[in-house]
Formats: C-alpha cells, structure tokens, sequence
C-alpha cells in the first residue's frame, strides 16, 4: 500500500559538508515526486535518507504517521531502482526478479506469479529464463525495475534510473515508468539532474541546491514562475536580461534594460523602484519577424542558426546582449546569419527576479 513520506527539518552532514541542510518535504500518498537538481547538490544523499541507507543527524522522516528514522531498510517496504542498475550479473532475470520475495520468504508458486506479474509490468515477459549480462542496456533498466516493482513497495525510489540510456530508450522509459504509475499509484521519489525527465514525468517536483530546497510545485508553476534566476536556468533554458525596475503596478513593471524598456505583465516578486532585477525570457517567447503587434519589440541581428527539424535556433544579439530564440516547424525558409530582425515579445513572457 502507497504512503505518503514527511521529511520535517531533516539534516545530514558529512564531515563538515552539509548534504541536507534542514530540509522539510511532504510527499502526498501515491504522488510521482520528483527531486530536481545538479550534481553535488545533496538530492541522491536525500533519497538514501528515504530508503534508510543513511540516518538523519537531525529531523524527522515519516512514512504517514510512522516515524521511520530508525527503522532499518529491509523493514521500510521500498524499492530502488539504480543509476548502474545494480543486477547480479551470475543470476537470470527470474532469478534477479525474485531475490526480494525469497527474503520476504513467499512460497515458490506464489513467487512465480508475482515474477510474471512484474515482467508483464515492463513488457519482458520472454526474457525470463536469459541470463541479465546478454541484455541490453534498456533491457537490464527494465529488470530493475521489475525488481523493484515485485515487492509491491510502499514508495518506489528512482536514482537518475535512465541516465544511462540514449535518447531514444530515455523517452521510450519515461513513457513506460509514467503508465507504470498510472496503473499502479505506488508512491514514487525520482531524483535527477535531467530536467526533461521531471518536466514530461512529475505530479509535483522540488529544485535542491547546496543541500537546500529552493521551490516546490507542479512542473507548470516551476517552470513559468521560477523562485529566482537559479532555477529559472535550471528548469528550461532562459534568457537573462539585466535591468532595473522603473516602476511597478498590480502585476506589472516597466524595467530599464540595455536593449530598452521592457514591459512585464508577470510579477510576482516584491520589487520597488530601483530595484536591480534579471529578466527572464523562455526562447520560444521570443518571435522572430512577428507581423503581430507586441507589449515588447526589438531589433536585433542574427549570429548563427541551427537547424533541428521541428524547430530552428536562432542565436541573436541585441545591443550587444546575447540572445537564443527558438522557431517551431520552420519549413523551408530559414534566416541567416547577419540578417537583422525585429524581434516580439508578451509582457506576460517576461518574468523579473531579484537579483
């Protein structure tokens, strides 16, 4: 049965690194949560505060009314799934599949159904006599999974699971992982770098820097509302634009930048007059050669273009303030490197944040 997870002013240090620095979290019972953020930040040191393989210096971890901060690992009923996949490579996929449920100590007939269960759960049902070292790299993800999944866990935890894939089997796994808790609502705690895969996958995800929880929300609100210019950047790509408040007015401001004034319908942020702010605008709001009127125009001149078939980037510079736009569905007609454009953007795209 799915739990939900609590973390109350958890805190983990090793030596004099502060991995977790008083975090507080809430998990929601067979919610798809995910923990966004670069290397070194403390997110895999936090999942393994969540599966028990490290103890809090300080804090509380609940699984629903359940303090868990002592309870060891193989009591806690999760499942984890590896960056390496973490198989034993002298045991069949029946065999890797069902070492959990041999120290859970079911009967054999009742092993074999639950084994059959989970392979038809990853769509590996014919692979179930062959040794795991003669399987592909998405094959072998798909067995830890299934592993994982046989146990029929409380909270399934995901570490960076499909990092090791090509681009092709990472969608092809985000698709499959997502059904799987579709079908199943089992709790799930996915820790990543990959924006991509917290953005397509997440119920509600979390940016972690430097040990320190900077914003929660659904992938939406993280994306078009960043807390501040780090995950601005980190969530998506952005443009950032240096300026200072001018004014401000129900939600709006007019910023002073080096490539003029810029219109904002979207402010969320306590900011005054004077106030040094960094502009971020998303790409694909910026429209290149719009005949449509906008809150927001500007020239600007054509660096370099690349080509990506469903969409075209163009790399612009305004006022010697470097810019990347994105064009979808480009056609046949392209710009050109040393072309001049006017350049569109909604006052609702650009989003101030405090410097």
């Amino acid at each position: 049965m799915a739990v939900a997870v609590q973390l109350t002013h958890v805190t983990k240090a090793f030596d004099t690194t502060l991995a977790v620095n008083d975090v507080s979290l809430n998990i929601e019972k067979g919610e798809f949560f995910f923990l966004l953020g670069p290397s070194g930040c403390g997110k895999s040191t936090f999942l393994r505060i969540v599966a028990g393989f490290y103890k809090p210096d300080a804090g509380e971890l609940r699984f629903d009314d359940t303090v868990v901060n002592d309870v060891p690992p193989h009591q806690r009923n999760t499942g984890m799934v590896f960056q390496n996949y973490a198989l034993w490579p002298h045991m069949s996929v029946a065999e890797n599949i069902e070492y959990g449920l041999t120290l859970r100590k079911f009967d054999k007939s009742e092993r074999s159904e639950k084994i059959t269960r989970a392979l038809e759960m990853v769509q590996m049902v014919d692979y179930r006599d062959r040794a795991v070292n003669t399987l592909s790299g998405g094959q072998q993800q798909r067995i830890a999974l299934a592993r994982a999944l046989v146990i029929e866990p409380s909270v399934l935890l995901l570490d960076e699971p499909i990092s090791n894939l090509d681009a092709a089997l990472r969608q092809q796994m985000r698709d499959e992982i997502k059904q799987i808790h579709d079908r199943t609502n089992i709790t799930m705690f996915y820790v990543t770098h990959d924006q991509v895969d917290a953005l397509s996958m997440a119920d509600r995800m979390a940016i972690m820097q430097d040990g320190v929880i900077i914003q929660v929300g659904t992938p939406r609100e993280v994306y078009q509302f960043p807390k501040n210019a780090f995950v601005a950047s980190f969530v998506g790509e952005t443009n950032f634009i240096s300026g200072k408040v001018k004014h401000t007015s129900n939600g709006s401001a007019a910023i002073e930048t080096a490539i003029g004034t810029l219109h904002s319908e979207t402010v969320y942020h306590d900011l005054n007059e004077g106030t040094s702010v960094q502009c971020s605008i998303r790409p694909e709001a910026l429209i290149v050669d719009d005949t449509n009127r906008a809150e927001n125009t500007i020239t600007a001149k054509i660096t370099a273009v690349n080509y990506l078939g469903r969409i075209e980037e163009y790399q612009l510079v305004a006022a010697d303030v470097p810019l990347k736009a994105v064009h979808y569905n480009p056609g046949i007609e392209t710009k050109k490197p040393g072309d001049t454009v006017q350049v569109a953007i909604a006052a609702k795209a650009i989003i101030p944040l405090p410097d």
